[in-house]
């Protein structure tokens, strides 16, 4: 039997819209799911957007609000994909209202916030996913295996890079995305915060880490109206950007491995350029998320030499048998977002968590707290 969950957004621009259709898609690729999820309610502040969502993606009601869609009683759980700096007051009022909680990362402005949502959830006992979906990729769920299973030996670096050049146009509006009070630390919540989990995801903890940030453009456009995305704004009042556009970090991790991990917004020919290379005692792995559905796999007894097969992963790696029959069909940016939303449920379904948590939140945002202040100390700062 299948019971109906009411489920509502808050914050309308592209991410709601992304979890809006993970919501309407789940159950075609995961039916076994005993949840299913019902669009009560959407929350958005710019005039019409909320509307505009009801009408298009069959909500039952909309609101300017989010506080409107917190007391709903047709309401139990919530997607939050409002900015940054509303994270840590709508994630704790949606647990203390007793409703589970789907939020982007990197919930919050800081590892602070990121507790304080996590605590809330603890103390409400109820459900709390994050948006670190690419950990969710068949290909790295393949590569988790490899790794714990020692196919490449014992891992002894690591590289992982998010380039992107999404900020990267002088004209590119002056949104709350780059404000200190409004955006957090930059590309550092953005994309490092990715970076960070999927660190942790593959490899384990990360002891201590060393940092350095910049600011590449230092000033920006304000715009006249509303904003969705990554707006221009040319001849508007220029106001300084006050978070980071590019970081690279040193890693330490508590196996003994070593890794770099570095995340530009400003990247200049980079679009969505993220991934990894590690690299073991007797192999290496090499994913892309440009090209999703592979993975290079280096293996063997060789050590010089040794070539790197491309393997396309299938309905035996991670979660792509509810996606495609055979090997190699695409996979896209949406359905790892369905996979998440699959978490979500089945984490509320089942009252046990599964896939990534508030606490996976709690460690990220503790290093990229972290790199913050090496970047400003210009030192090495433990984690653990």
């Amino acid at each position: 039997m299948v019971n109906t969950l009411g489920v509502a957004v808050v914050g309308f621009g592209w991410m709601g819209r992304v979890h809006a259709q993970a919501y309407a898609r789940v159950l075609h690729h995961f039916p076994r799911l005993p949840l299913r999820p019902r669009l009560v309610a959407v929350a958005d502040e710019v005039p019409g957007r909320a509307e505009e969502a009801a009408a298009r993606y069959g909500f039952e009601s909309a609101a300017r609000d989010w506080r409107e869609v917190v007391a709903d009683p047709r309401v139990e759980a919530v997607s939050v994909t409002a900015p940054n700096f509303l994270h840590r007051e709508i994630g704790v009022a949606v647990a203390e209202a007793g409703k589970h909680l789907w939020i982007e990362k990197p919930v919050g402005l800081t590892a602070d916030d990121a507790r304080a949502v996590a605590d809330a959830a603890a103390k409400a006992r109820v459900a709390g996913t994050v948006g670190f979906n690419y950990r969710n990729a068949p290909a790295v769920a393949a590569a988790r295996e490899m790794v714990a299973a020692e196919e490449i030996g014992t891992v002894t670096h690591v590289r992982i890079r998010l380039l992107s050049d999404y900020a990267a146009h002088p004209d590119g509006a002056l949104t709350w995305r780059y404000e200190r009070e409004r955006g957090g630390s930059g590309v550092l919540g953005d994309l490092a915060s990715h970076g960070v989990d999927l660190a942790r995801h593959l490899l384990g903890e990360i002891d201590s880490l060393a940092a350095d940030t910049a600011v590449f453009v230092p000033e920006r456009a304000r715009p006249s109206g509303a904003t969705a995305g990554h707006t221009r704004a040319a001849g508007g009042v220029l106001g300084p950007v006050e978070n980071d556009d590019y970081v690279s970090c040193l890693l330490r991790f508590a196996s003994g491995a070593r890794g770099v991990l570095e995340a530009s917004r400003v990247a200049v020919g980079e679009q969505n350029n993220y991934g990894f290379e590690i690299h073991g005692t007797r192999g290496a792995l090499f994913w892309d998320f440009r090209r999703m559905g592979e993975l290079g796999v280096s293996r063997g007894t060789a050590y010089q030499d040794q070539p790197v097969a491309t393997v396309y992963v299938g309905p035996g790696h991670g979660e792509y048998g509810a996606f495609q029959p055979g090997s190699a069909n695409a996979m896209g940016y949406d359905d790892l977002k369905v996979v998440e939303a699959w978490h979500f449920l089945r984490s509320i379904a089942e009252g046990a968590p599964h896939g990534a948590t508030l606490e996976d939140a709690v460690a990220s945002a503790v290093a990229l707290d972290a790199m913050a202040r090496s970047a400003a100390g210009r030192a090495w700062v433990n984690l653990r």
